[in-house]
Parts: structure tokens; sequence; C-alpha cells
């Protein structure tokens, strides 16, 4: 699995221009899944989500965690993680995971986030969507499983 994660102040989806999902402080977390990846890496990922000190403590250094604030999680499933750029213009995206694959471990990164205590919101898988992000920093983290 690969996330991209930023730090916002906040954050949403709208899909056919209605919103579907709406955060304040936390993070917006951007999850491909690749043909490899299994449950076991995404509880792993969203533990180490959930604790990952990207959050100032009053001296403006980068101590706490989203579950130290309190903050919440907006997740959006985006295969385009996978894009295979190396030959060509045009990507190829054959290492990211097939729908019925993906969403399970999509849906289980969400369901490990929550059982950590972490409020979360998230997209609509394999949808077209507007995601809206208010990068606070910025402060964007790439993680791989």
């Amino acid at each position: 699995m690969r996330l991209v994660i930023q730090r916002v102040r906040s954050g949403s989806v709208l899909v056919e221009g209605q919103p579907i999902a709406q955060i304040g402080q936390g993070l917006v977390i951007l999850v491909g899944v690749g043909h490899q990846d299994n449950e076991e890496k995404a509880r792993l990922l969203a533990e180490k989500t959930a604790h990952l000190r990207i959050f100032e403590d009053r001296d403006g250094k980068m101590n706490h965690s989203l579950v130290d604030i309190g903050g919440e999680a907006l997740v959006v499933s985006q295969f385009t993680l996978y894009a295979d750029t190396r030959k060509g213009r045009r990507p190829s995206f054959t290492e990211a995971a097939l729908p019925e694959q993906a969403k399970p471990l999509v849906e289980c990164f969400i369901e490990h986030l929550e059982t950590l205590g972490v409020p979360t919101q998230s997209g609509q898988f394999g949808a077209h969507m507007l995601v809206k992000i208010e990068n606070d920093g910025p402060v964007t983290i790439l993680l791989e499983q």
C-alpha cells in the first residue's frame, strides 16, 4: 500500500457536485493498493498513520499525532499512486490492485483507523471525486508498506 498523507486544516470530497465527506483539522489520506497488499499491511499503515507525530506542540515541534490532537481523517482511494511512468508518456497502472481486491483493503484501513479512535470519513470508491485539501504547513508524508 502507498499513502500520501497531508496534514490539513480541512478537507472535503464532492461527487457529482454533492458533498459526501468533510473534516476539520486532521489528515487527508490518499490510499493506493497494489497486488501484494493485504489486511495486515492495511492495519499496520493505519496504526502508523494514527500515531505519526506530525502535529506541532506549543514549541512548534512536530511531537503530536492525530490521536493526540483528537483530529479527523479523510481517506480517499487513489489507484494512480501506482502509476509507472518509466516508459513513454502515458502512465501504466498494472501494479495497482483491481477494484475487487483494493476496495476491501481500503475499507480495512478505514475500519482500523476508527478502532484506534480516529473519526474517519471517506470518498466514494471508484467515483470521479473533487477532493478539496487545505494543507497545513504544508506537511505531506509518503508512507509505503
